[in-house]
């Protein structure tokens, strides 16, 4: 079945450069963007019952742009004023440019990792004698609490944001030839909204294997799936599904 419509479970981008653009453009598709879950601040109250004391920590640990905007606001909320000499160590360099909203970067002392948390690990290791404060959400993976245990530096976690997930009441009776999730949580906002979800002819396409295996558990098909060496992004991976399904007679 030829591809027409295609629904991606995050928010419309921002950028006019955007490749779900290009691939409208490109492939004569309807892409249309909705939220299957956001984000929602916890109170500077409810961080006070996790017995935090933004004063105790003299290094942050930022994992998103989330944890970012929400570490700034209860602080805010706290009236609590970062001192200059707090160290940053930001998961990749997106997160640590993002930093840029709140602090000027070139005056702070920011630490930066590649991409993934080990790769972050070895730079906190170094500063082991710094008190470490996670700013992290309610769906927090395993790896970054259990490689902090391994590192034996004096840390902890805290709950400043929420994953919630979004009504979607409104598309009961609407199809789309391609359904698009990046993460289990997007697949439990699916089922949550829709229990009696039957896949039939809609394709499933998914990014990361944890995502795979959220949607093989619920007994649904992938269709596409990124990354992959030949498709690193999901939109490469649309792109290549669109185009074998779409020229076939």
């Amino acid at each position: 079945m030829k591809v027409k419509t295609i629904l991606v479970s995050q928010p419309e981008p921002k950028i006019e450069n955007s490749p779900y653009f290009d691939l409208i453009e490109k492939q004569k598709v309807k892409i249309d963007f909705r939220p299957f879950i956001h984000v929602e601040g916890v109170s500077a109250k409810e961080i006070r019952q996790q017995k935090v004391d933004l004063n105790n920590y003299t290094a942050i640990i930022l994992t998103s742009r989330n944890a970012i905007d929400h570490f700034f606001r209860v602080a805010e909320e706290m009236r609590f004023k970062v001192p200059d000499t707090m160290k940053y160590f930001c998961l990749s360099e997106a997160v640590a440019f993002y930093l840029q909203k709140y602090v000027v970067y070139r005056k702070r002392k920011i630490y930066v990792g590649k991409r993934t948390f080990s790769e972050l690990a070895p730079l906190i290791k170094k500063y082991k004698d710094e008190k470490f404060l996670l700013p992290n959400t309610d769906k927090v993976k395993d790896e970054v609490p259990s490689s902090l245990d391994a590192l034996g530096v004096d840390w902890k976690q805290a709950i400043f944001y929420k994953t919630v997930i979004s009504d979607l009441s409104d598309l009961a009776d609407v199809y789309y030839d391609i359904l698009v999730f990046f993460s289990p949580s997007g697949i439990d906002s699916l089922f949550h909204n829709f229990p009696d979800f039957k896949q039939n002819d809609t394709r499933i396409a998914v990014f990361g294997d944890t995502t795979i295996k959220a949607v093989e558990e619920r007994g649904l098909r992938v269709d596409i799936a990124a990354p992959t060496p030949e498709t690193p992004s999901m939109t490469m991976a649309l792109e290549k599904y669109i185009e074998k399904v779409n020229k076939a007679k």
